[in-house]
This record gives structure tokens, sequence and C-alpha cells, in this order.
């Protein structure tokens, strides 16, 4: 059923079988003519006068039947228009009456508004209410009826019916918005209630947040603490923090770090604080702290800005790194250290080969010149410059862990009874010496020749940074050392070692050498009064007998060097070397064939010249590989092979010599090179140190070697 498009219909039906009654009221109704007396009367009635325009035009429909009628109510509902009220007759044969009309009409539209006409009384209005039910829409017209009275019924009804949709419509409207607003506070009831129901949730997350972060800030080792962004003081802090900094957290709370002078740098402070008011976060940035013992820290700081009570706070997160970079710099010196050494050694090595044909070359022309002959003394001096830079290439040898040693089980008590006795002589007089060995010393497995070296070296540095006087003190001490003693160094490791400490009073090495000190060459000395060796020898020296330095010094307060050597638990296997010949056979001809291999032209020259002037017959290759075509030539005739170790094309004097070997395992063979055996190289390793004969060499050291390999019978007499 469709909701009526007009509130103030003057839609009017009849039904009544007789259509002259149609008529009847159709012209009452619809008369153009306004009366004056209608007029007055509607004003009476409803207080209104009536409009210039006819306002009381009605739209007529006629039904004879009752159930006619109630057809045409529905149709006028369903499409929009009902009608405002009925007249219905009460007779109206054969069919419903209209009693039983009104009935069925009001059972599907109660606001129709009805007039009920008759002609004499065929109910009592007792019997018709009683029918149709108690009504304020029903009105009795009785026939004949008067023409005012039709007029002021339809009137009066249609007003009323209009009243009626007016007040209905408003109260529908009024029941559709308060269904609306309950609805709507419904739904906002609701969402209080889960408004309400996620903050008690956040609160109890907050809380249980809360204690979560408060247990994880005070069990964390990590060192950490809150500081007001604003105030810049203290709020808390952890046992971490409490740790690094020597301070409780009653002497942290509501000070600044700039009233405690925790920072290095105040000024690093203030830019920190800056940057963490425009960014928020900090990650990962180096500082440097100092302790309530007055000690600088590295720190890598990281902060977090977050929220308390609508105030902004710092989260730090400390952590002390002063150890790891102490760590971190050792290993780059001794990765620094571990490269100079390397290039020492090659340096060493082509040295080793020039001076080997200055020395030669020098010592030829000085044999044939007599004792008195002009010529003579710049060829000795000549002579003693090569040894003198020999002497400094053993010592680049020594650094890089290239020279040859003699290791055995020994006792440092004996270096230091030599240094009894030597060190007053090269110290002098104006520096006090105390040597102490802790008695009961366990041997180490070192060579005592370097040992000495090393106390000696020390020695000399620390009397040259004593120029007033001073007192230098050697004392060796047995220590164990355990794992927590390995943090002072990067190299030191858990076991029995043998600390050998040299403490000076003298002036100390400044902090921007001490990187420095053990590189070859470098010396804080004037030009002319160092060669820049000493402690870099040392170093070698330490390094070679698997040791380590720790070093302590202070500008104005002197410095103590401390080697710790490790102690001798077991001799260690010895290597097999490379089997030579034996048990060589005595030669029987007056004059022998030797095969030199040198790649070095300048010293294969004269090698060949050193040996022909003695009457060997020589056969020279440059190359491994011309060495085995020689000797697939002349193999029968050749006596002995005198090879360096390091040459081109990969087949080396090692390589060479197996070879040989394995055609003819008791030929002699002589190996020379610029590095030493036993240090750590594979192409020298494994060498015989008898048949090894090291660069630079004098010719006299050159023939007595061959002479041994090649008249055995006379070496065993």
């Amino acid at each position: 059923m469709k909701t009526p498009t007009d509130s103030r219909s003057k839609r009017i039906l009849v039904i009544d079988d007789n259509p002259a009654i149609h008529e009847d009221i159709r012209k009452i109704l619809t008369t153009g003519d306004r009366n004056a007396d209608m007029d007055e009367v509607k004003a009476a009635l409803f207080g209104e006068k009536p409009a210039a325009v006819d306002r009381y035009a009605f739209e007529i429909d006629s039904a004879l039947q009752g159930e006619e009628g109630l057809g045409k109510v529905k149709a006028a509902h369903e499409c929009g228009r009902p009608y405002a009220m009925a007249f219905v007759d009460v007779r109206m044969p054969p069919g419903w009456d209209g009693v039983e009309t009104i009935s069925r009409i009001w059972k599907s539209f109660p606001d129709l508004q009805v007039v009920i006409c008759t002609a004499y009384s065929d109910y009592s209005w007792e019997e018709m209410i009683q029918q149709v039910g108690p009504s304020d829409s029903l009105l009795i017209l009785k026939k004949p009826f008067d023409n005012i009275e039709v007029l002021q019924m339809a009137h009066a009804l249609t007003e009323k019916w209009a009243l009626n949709n007016q007040v209905k419509h408003r109260l529908n409207n009024l029941d559709e918005l308060v269904a609306q607003r309950t609805a709507e506070l419904e739904v906002a009831n609701q969402k209080l209630k889960r408004e309400i129901a996620e903050r008690i949730q956040a609160e109890q997350a907050l809380r249980l947040s809360e204690e979560r972060f408060s247990k994880a800030f005070k069990a964390s080792p990590i060192p950490l603490a809150i500081q007001s962004l604003l105030e810049e003081k203290f709020v808390d802090a952890n046992k971490g923090f409490e740790k690094l900094l020597g301070y409780s957290v009653a002497e942290l709370v509501e000070r600044t770090p700039a009233a405690l002078k925790i920072w290095a740098d105040p000024a690093a402070e203030q830019t920190m604080l800056e940057k963490l008011r425009k960014e928020m976060t900090l990650q990962n940035s180096s500082a440097r702290f100092r302790n309530k013992a007055g000690h600088l820290l590295d720190i890598l700081l990281s902060v977090e800005v977050f929220e308390l009570n609508g105030a902004p706070y710092l989260l730090m997160i400390a952590q002390d790194i002063t150890e790891q970079l102490k760590l971190e710099n050792q290993l780059r010196q001794a990765q620094k250290m571990e490269a100079v050494g390397q290039l020492a050694a090659g340096v060493a090595h082509d040295f080793n080969n020039i001076l080997t044909v200055i020395s030669g070359n020098a010592t030829l022309l000085l044999e044939e010149k007599p004792a008195d002959s002009s010529d003579a003394k710049p060829l000795q001096s000549i002579c003693a410059a090569a040894d003198r830079a020999s002497r400094l290439v053993r010592q680049l040898l020594t650094f890089s862990r290239k020279q040859i040693t003699d290791i055995r089980p020994c006792q440092i008590r004996e270096a230091f009874n030599s240094m009894e006795d030597m060190l007053p002589r090269v110290i002098g007089p104006q520096v006090i010496l105390n040597i102490n060995a802790q008695p009961g010393l366990p041997q180490i497995y070192a060579d005592a020749s370097m040992m000495e070296t090393m106390l000696m070296n020390l020695a000399v540095n620390a009397r040259d940074a004593m120029p007033e006087g001073g007192r230098l003190m050697l004392t060796a001490l047995a220590v164990t050392l355990e794992a927590k003693d390995l943090a002072a160094h990067s190299e030191a490791r858990r076991g029995r070692f043998v600390r050998i400490s040299v403490a000076d009073t003298g002036t100390g090495i400044p902090p921007e050498a001490l990187p420095r000190i053990f590189e070859p060459f470098f010396t804080t000395k004037p030009v002319g009064q160092g060669t820049g060796l000493g402690l870099a020898t040392v170093y070698g020296i330490v390094k070679q007998h698997r040791g380590w330095i720790d070093l302590e010094t202070a500008v104005g307060k002197g410095t103590t060097f401390n080697i710790f050597i490790p102690v001798f638990e077991s001799e260690p296997a010895e290597t097999a070397p490379i089997r030579n010949a034996p048990e060589p056979k005595p030669l029987k001809k007056p004059s022998e064939t030797i095969l030199v291999v040198e790649d070095e032209p300048d010293l294969r020259d004269l090698v060949i010249q050193l040996l022909q002037s003695r009457g060997y017959r020589i056969l020279a290759a440059s190359s491994g590989k011309q060495a085995l075509e020689q000797w697939a030539q002349h193999k029968d005739e050749i006596q002995l092979v005198l090879t360096d170790m390091v040459m081109p094309d990969g087949l080396t004097g090692r390589k060479l010599a197996e070879q040989l070997l394995q055609e003819s395992p008791h030929l002699p063979i002589i190996y020379t090179s610029g590095y030493s055996p036993g240090t750590n190289r594979p192409d020298v390793d494994q060498i015989d140190p008898n048949s090894f004969l090291g660069k630079p060499y004098r010719p006299a050291e050159l023939f007595e070697i061959i002479h041994r390999f090649l008249n055995p019978v006379e070496k065993a007499a």
C-alpha cells in the first residue's frame, strides 16, 4: 500500500445504490457559487476566512455497491491519492449494507472519514457502534438531507482527515527521528564501550610494557640511562651504567652530564643534543666519556627520544669499546708490521745479491794488489762497507723473521749474565743498571745470541732516552696467563711464559710516535745518530720466538718493554731436510765440473770468475729450465751443482734439486739465497743448513763449502 502523496486530499467517495443521490451530492459539493453564509459558517467552524480562490472544489467518485466502494478505496490508496471521506447509504440491496461496507473498509483504512446516510432508523446508534466499533470518524446524515449540512460535513471531515494525516505524518517522522537518534546513540554507546575497553586494554598493556621495560632496563648488562631532553638531567640509570662510569644512581639522578664532567668534549654533547632535537635518534655514534676516577673511555653511543608524561626524554645506550679499539689498533699495527716485514725481507734478499757482487769483486781485486798498493786501502774500505751493509741486511732479516736461528732450550739467566759484563761499558757510568732474574726460572726455547742482541738493543735505546742519566732495570719473571689476562694484548694467549722487562726512567715515547716505533728505519733521533733498526730488530726477534711485546710509556716518566717468551715444554720435531748427497764418493779427477745456476747476471759472472780462478770447470745456467738442459747434455761430467733458490719460470732451486736427485741420488748440491732456511718460506724451508750458503758471502766462504763438498775424505780426516 502506497503512502498518500496529498495530505490535504478533497477526494470524496459516494457509495449508494441510488444514482440520483450521487448527482445530488455532486451538485452540492461541486457548485461554483460561493455562498456568503457558507463562508461565515466556515469561518465560525474553522476560524478562517475563505481565500479569494475556490478552496472548496471536491473530487467526487461514485460506487453503487459496498464491494465496489471498497475496491475504489483500495485503488485510490495504491495510486497514492486516497479518499478523505465517504458518504455511505445504509441500505444497498443486494449485497453489503452500509454498516458492513464501513466495517470492511475500516479494517484496511481506519483513517477514512465516513458519513452514513439513512432515511429511517434501520439501526440504532448503539447497534452501528457495536458492529463497526467506537470511532470518531463516523457521522450520521438523515434523509432528506440539507445541502448546508452536507457541505459542512464535507468540509469538516476532509479538514479533519487532513489534520489527522499531518499529525500522523509528524508522529511518524518523530518516531523515525527518535529511532534514528536512538540508533545513533546506540552506535555511540557501543563505540564508547569499545573505546573504554580499548583504553583499559591499552592501559593494561602500557603497565605491562612499563614493567617489562623496567625489568629489562634494570637487568640489562648494557649500560643504559634516561636523561631529560629539556633539563638535560639524569632521571635513572641501570647497574651497567653505574659500573661504566663509577657513579651510583643517587649520584647521577637530578644532575647533568656537564655538572659531572662526563663528556670529555662538552661541545660534542651539545652537538648530540641538537641532532636529537632534529632527528629524534642517534645510532652508533663515537663519543668519549670520563668516569668518576677520571679515566677516559671510548664509547659507542646510541640514543632514542621518547615521551614520558608529555615531556621528551632520552634513552641512552653506552657501550664501552675502549679495549676493543685498543685490540683493533694492535691488530692493525701487527698487520702493518707484517707487511713491512715482507717488504724488508724482499729488499734484503735483493740487496744480498748486490752485496755479494760488490764484496766478491772487491775481494778479487784486493787479492791481486800488493799490501802497500795505493788501491788496496779503497778496496779494503769497499769490503768493510759491504760487511756493514751485510750486518744491516741481517737486522732487516731478523725484523722480518727471515734470519736463520740457532734455537734450543736455554735459560734467560745466561743472557742476563752476559749483559752484566757488557752493558756497563755500553750505557756509561751516568746510568745505574739493575739486573734481577727470578730464581728457578723455567727454560725457554730460544736463540741465546738473539736474546743478547734483543737486550742490547733495548738497553741502547734506553740509554739514548736518558741523556742526563737515570736508571735501567732488567728483570725476568715466570708468569702464567689465564683467559682473564688476554684482553690486554691481541696476541696474548694462555700458558706459561717468561716475562722479560726492560724499564728506564727516560724521556718516554710521545703518543704520535708509538704506532711506528717498531718500523725499520723509523727513528726520533737526529740524523746520523741512529739507523732506526734497533727496535725493529727487537720486534723481529720476539716474533721469531713466538712471543709479543707490551709497552708502557709516559712522556717524562720513562718506558717499560714487557716481552713474553713461551716456556720450553718439549722440543719441537725437526723438519726433515731435502736429501742431499749424504756421502759423495771421493773424486779422482784433479779438476771438477760445477753447474752454476743463478738468475742474477752480475752475480753469476762473479761466481764463474771466482771458481774458474781456482781451476774449476764451469757450466752456467740462468734458470732452472736452462739447468735441466745443461744437465741433459753434461750429466756425466757434473760433480756438483751450486743453485740459487729463487728463480724465474716457476722452477725454484729446491724443485730443480728434487729432479736432479731423482736421477743422481749422490749428487752434491749447494743452495744459495738471500733468505735463510727455517724461516717459513716454502722455497727455502727444509734445506739442510750444512748445504746452504747464505748471501752475501765472501769468496773464501764459497771456496770453503765447495771444497768441503768435493773433498769429504779430507773433512772426515
